[in-house]
This record gives C-alpha cells, structure tokens and sequence, in this order.
C-alpha cells in the first residue's frame, strides 16, 4: 500500500473510533448515570432512537455543511444553514420522542428546552470536529501540493542535463566502426549502459552509490576514448560505495561542466575527478585547466548545469551539504561534500 492509501486508512479507522467513542458516551452516559433513578433511567432507556438521530446530525454539518457550504460559499451561507438543520432536528427529535417515549415520561421532557439543547449541544460539537477536519484537510493538500511541485521541478531539474555527451560518443563510435577499431563494441556497450541508466534507473527517489559510480566510471572512459591523448583525464575513487543512498544523477553535471569548458581552447587541458567515500559521507572534486579568455567567453547557457544541482542540493540535502565552487589561478574547482542525517 503506497503512503496515500495508508494516510486515507488511517483516516478511516480514526473517524470510526472517535464516533464509537462519541456515541457510545452521548447513549451510555446517561443510563449509567441515571441508574439510581428509576424513572430517568426508563426515560433514557426509551430516548434512544432519538438520541441516534444526532448521528446524522453531526455528520451533515461536519462532513458537508463546514466543508461545502462554509468551504466555498462562506460564513453566512453557513451560518443560515446551521439554523435551519437545527430548526428541523429540533422539530424531528420532539416529534420522535412522542412516538418513542411513553407518555407518563413526557411531562417533564417535552418542552423547548429538552427539544433544543440536545440538537444545539451535538452541533456545537460537530462544528468544531468539522472546522478541524478542514483546516487539516487544507494543510494536508498544501503539503501534497508542495510535494508534487518538488517533484516535478526535480524532474525538470534532472531532464537538464546535456545531451550533447550523447551525441559526440555517438560520432565516436562512427569513426571507431568506420576504422574498424576493436574498440567500436565495448564502446557501444557502454554508450548503452549510460542510456539504460539515465532512462530507468535513475527515475527513482534515490539510487545506490555504487550504481551512481559505475554511471561515473563509464562515463569517464568514453571520454577518455572519446578525446583520446588530447586530454589528461585523471579518475581516482577511494573507498567502498555501502548502502548509502543518493539522489541520481548528482555529479555528472560538474564532470559536464569541467568537459565544457576545460577543453578546446585550453592549453595541456587536464580534467581531474576524485571521489572519497566514507561511512556515512562522501567527498567529490572536479577540477579542470582554464584561462582568464575561456571565463569571459562562456555563452549565456553556461553554468545552468550547475545551478540546477545546486537547486537539486538545496531541496533534497538540506543542511547536509557543502558546495564550493570557484576559480583558484589556473583552475576551476568543484568541491562537493554530502553526509547523511545523523
């Protein structure tokens, strides 16, 4: 059962144990108080149809007239209609109790107040239960509200990341099978095994940090085919990926970003990824080659990659995180920390 199916029964089972407990007191209350008394006892006794009548009562003002009437047309509305189902219970229950009660047991029971109080008492109750209801219906709705809006700007968030990666292997294993190069398989192998992953697995909450690892190391060796002698890529990962949880798709985006603009112009490029992982942390930098030339020609889109897993960080890792980056002489530094909650 998935958590809105628990939230719904468990709002079930609370609304019908509070009114098995509610009746049970408005019905059992006066008879055992009454016992002393044989003729209140009799009265109470004899009174029970019309005290079971106050079960519609509540239920037609909590349940419809606060959230319908008084929801979406306001007080007032609500206000007139409160005093005409009370009106009609009143009228209803001392017509009941003429056909119910016997009539040696009426004459000190059949008169406005005894007609009034009950109805007036049970509505009074109703409508607090009711106004309840609704403003934790209305948080209930803000939070799911919330929840869906989170989830959906991270899975735009997600969508982001570049294809272009994508579409230079891909020219890649052109040239590879049209030189007929050993390398064209095991190249498409793991061209598929990136694409498998972003596609499927990575459509979840949280992945394994293993998984998020292997996506890193493939994505490195392509690269490495990809680029050849032309770049020194440099990969060195410390420790074992344990049970730990991450949220997909993490630290590509700075390894993206470092290939984007850590290359081309770039004298020597070199791009350096390192990964240390402990326990319950992690600790990954990516550092590529720059000049001061290649930082003021970055085109209006660059950095978006980065401001997304920022954005990314901020909503699914709060106060558990570390982000620095910056520019350190010939440089460009990413330095990302992430531990789990204590």
């Amino acid at each position: 059962m998935n958590l809105l199916g628990k939230n719904i029964a468990s709002d079930v089972l609370f609304k019908f144990i509070f009114h098995i407990v509610l009746w049970a007191i408005w019905i059992g209350l006066p008879i055992i108080t009454n016992s002393d008394n044989e003729r209140a006892y009799e009265f109470s006794i004899a009174i029970i149809p019309v005290a079971l009548t106050n079960i519609p009562l509540f239920l037609l003002n909590s349940e419809w007239l606060v959230p319908k009437i008084f929801g979406k047309k306001g007080m007032t509305a609500y206000l007139l209609s409160l005093l005409g189902l009370i009106v009609f219970f009143a009228f209803f229950q001392n017509w009941m109790k003429e056909v119910v009660v016997p009539c040696h047991l009426m004459k000190r029971h059949n008169d406005v107040f005894w007609a009034v109080v009950p109805v007036a008492f049970v509505t009074a109750i109703s409508t607090g239960y009711g106004f309840i209801s609704l403003l934790l219906n209305q948080e209930k709705s803000r939070q799911e509200e919330q929840e869906e809006r989170l989830k959906s700007e991270l899975s735009f968030l997600r969508s982001q990341i570049s294809p272009h990666f994508i579409f230079n292997i891909l020219n890649s294993i052109v040239y590879l099978i049209r030189s007929k190069s050993s390398l064209a398989e095991p190249v498409t192998i793991k061209l598929s095994e990136l694409m498998r992953y972003m596609l499927y697995e990575s459509g979840g909450t949280q992945v394994p940090l293993e998984k998020e690892v292997d996506y890193l190391q493939n994505y490195v060796e392509l690269q490495k085919i990809r680029f050849e002698e032309d770049v020194d890529i440099r990969l060195n990962i410390e420790g074992t990926p344990g049970p730990q949880l991450i949220e997909p798709m993490l630290m590509i985006p700075f390894v993206e970003n470092a290939f984007k603009h850590g290359v081309g112009l770039i004298q020597s490029p070199v791009i350096d990824i390192s990964l240390i992982i402990r326990e319950k942390s992690f600790v990954f930098n990516v550092k590529n080659k720059t000049t001061i030339e290649a930082v003021e020609d970055k085109d209006s889109a660059s950095g978006i990659g980065l401001r997304n897993v920022q954005r990314r960080l901020e909503l699914l890792y709060p106060d558990r995180h570390e982000l620095k980056v910056g520019q350190q002489g010939e440089w460009f530094n990413v330095e990302l920390k992430v531990w789990s909650q204590a």
